[in-house]
């Protein structure tokens, strides 16, 4: 699906779904708009529909890379899917801060933020955005619309399985509110669309309704590993089933440790290898094809030429450039376009590794040259080591397709077998099942492929969670599971402490209703069904 994603021209109705009350009132268009019925004349359009909702995390509009975009407020790069759930995971927490200014970002490091934060309103419109797709393209393939339309066996066979896929993607996004919102607006195809406000669920049905929607769904998903890249699959639904039992304690206040382990045991024995090439190949421009795809449970594509964007992994392929790493730019990173001097990380992450920037952990790329270590102030780039994780060149330093080198070719790895493995060895810690020496191999693998040989390998009394903690840092970071994983182990908000934590120097803890954010104060305000998270 990498080199097919199309807008779809026709998805008129996804508008008024949002915005407009029309449908009510049944009326026929004035002008040369499509109706529904005829968008779907073409047997291609179904699939260029699902190819929009896949888009709707990587790209934020009609017309790369901005133009015509998904969401009236914040500007295209700023309102992407991909970056705001980045920012959500990964500024507010002990792993990235951000150089700039732009309105209430600062407040999200320093956990300061206030339901008129515009970042974590378009998170949340985002979702929604996302939601209100999914919805359509049930509603627009029912049993009854198929048949209407005369759609034949074949492709309604294949309809059938793109529902599921868009099941999948809908139960994403609702685990995406679920842990960032907890008690969020609950909108399904069965609801009407236009005037209409949506009732709040509770995050304890929420969690539910996840589970039973993927649970559903597997048997009609394509079998691991079998589907197109880029289009998710049998264990792109058990990834998402275990991250919501691994969290079930957060989100419920019931440990699920042993169903978690369920669908971690199906994802390891479902073909997944922590492939034989190094580390940093996972985040290259050709990370689709040099090795590393074979980890990979589910992933964003990106292309420089078809998926142009100011979000995404243009943003974490650029913003993390400046000061020295700019006189390279275009060499080392590929972006012969320069940096955009944003975001660093804070001395907590880079004293995870031993002897720090010089570490034998080749998984601590770190950029010191220019840096300070301290953070003294947020908005000078060179307090804060950077990081050059993610770069728009392949292993043999070939720049992106992009010859402007704005945009890249480097995929976001959502979800990959070191997760699960790390997971598995979190189940354990935690007393949730498993066998501790396995878990100890899994943390093995990874530490040998980390430093090329086993100098760096554990044994079990190394097993605690404080250890685990740590490695999914040094494993997973800038990968979007630092805030969840925090707040997991209790270190979010009222436990843990780092630089400018709280808008001080030093850090400091802060409430712990901060676990879960605010409903945005836009939609409390017109939504009487809603009410607010405690705290805000």
């Amino acid at each position: 699906m990498k080199r097919t994603i199309k807008t779809v021209l026709a998805i008129f109705a996804l508008v008024f779904l949002i915005h407009s009350c029309e449908d009510r009132l049944n009326l026929d268009p004035e002008d040369e708009r499509l109706t529904a019925d005829a968008a779907f004349e073409d047997p291609e359009a179904y699939k260029e529909f699902l190819a929009k909702i896949y888009a709707g995390i990587s790209l934020s509009g009609q017309q790369g890379p901005a133009g015509t975009p998904d969401l009236i407020g914040l500007n295209e790069g700023f309102s992407n899917y991909l970056r705001l759930y980045w920012k959500m995971q990964q500024l507010t927490s002990d792993e990235a801060l951000i150089a700039w200014n732009d309105g209430t970002i600062q407040d999200l490091h320093a956990q300061v933020w206030t339901s008129g934060n515009e970042f974590i309103r378009t998170m949340y419109t985002r979702i929604f955005y996302q939601v209100a797709l999914t919805n359509e393209f049930l509603r627009q393939t029912t049993d009854d619309k198929l048949s209407g339309r005369g759609v034949n066996d074949e492709l309604r066979a294949e309809i059938q399985i793109f529902r599921a896929e868009t099941r999948f993607m809908r139960a994403l996004s609702y685990w995406h509110a679920l842990d960032l919102y907890a008690n969020p607006p609950f909108v399904t195809e069965n609801d009407p669309i236009g005037a209409f406000l949506p009732p709040q669920i509770q995050r304890a049905d929420l969690f539910q309704y996840v589970e039973s929607e993927l649970l559903d769904i597997l048997d009609t998903m394509a079998a691991p590993r079998q589907n197109e890249y880029g289009r998710a699959d049998r264990a792109a639904a058990w990834m998402v089933l275990a991250k919501l039992y691994l969290n079930a304690e957060v989100y419920t206040g019931t440990a699920r440790y042993s169903d978690a382990l369920t669908y971690v045991n199906n994802i390891i024995n479902a073909g997944y290898e922590i492939p034989d090439v190094p580390y940093f190949y996972s985040f290259l421009a050709d990370n689709d094809s040099n090795g590393a795809q074979n980890e990979v449970i589910f992933t964003i594509p990106f292309d420089g030429l078809r998926t142009q964007a100011f979000g995404g992994m243009t943003f974490l392929t650029h913003a993390p450039v400046g000061g020295t790493m700019n006189d390279v730019a275009g060499p080392f990173f590929g972006i012969a376009s320069g940096g955009w001097f944003g975001i660093r990380t804070l001395p907590n992450f880079v004293e995870l590794f031993p002897n720090e920037a010089n570490s034998a952990d080749q998984r601590a790329l770190i950029w010191t040259d220019g840096q300070n270590k301290d953070v003294e102030s947020v908005t000078n780039f060179n307090d804060g080591y950077g990081i050059f994780k993610y770069r728009n060149v392949d292993i043999n330093g070939n720049p992106g397709s992009d010859p402007s080198g704005d945009h890249v070719d480097t995929d976001f790895p959502m979800f990959r077998l070191a997760d699960v493995y790390l997971m598995y060895a979190e189940i354990v810690a935690r007393g949730g099942g498993g066998d501790a020496s396995t878990a100890v191999s899994y943390i093995n693998e990874l530490r040998e492929r980390a430093y090329g040989n086993t100098s760096g390998n554990i044994s079990t009394g190394d097993l605690t969670l404080d250890f685990i903690l740590d490695e999914r840092s040094r494993e997973l970071y800038w990968e979007a599971h630092r805030r969840t994983d925090l707040i997991r182990f209790n270190r979010f908000s009222d436990n843990g402490i780092w630089q400018w934590k709280g808008n001080v120097p030093q850090g400091t803890t802060t409430e712990a209703f901060r676990d879960i954010m605010p409903i945005p104060e836009t939609d409390i305000s017109v939504n009487t069904n809603l009410q607010q998270n405690t705290g805000y």
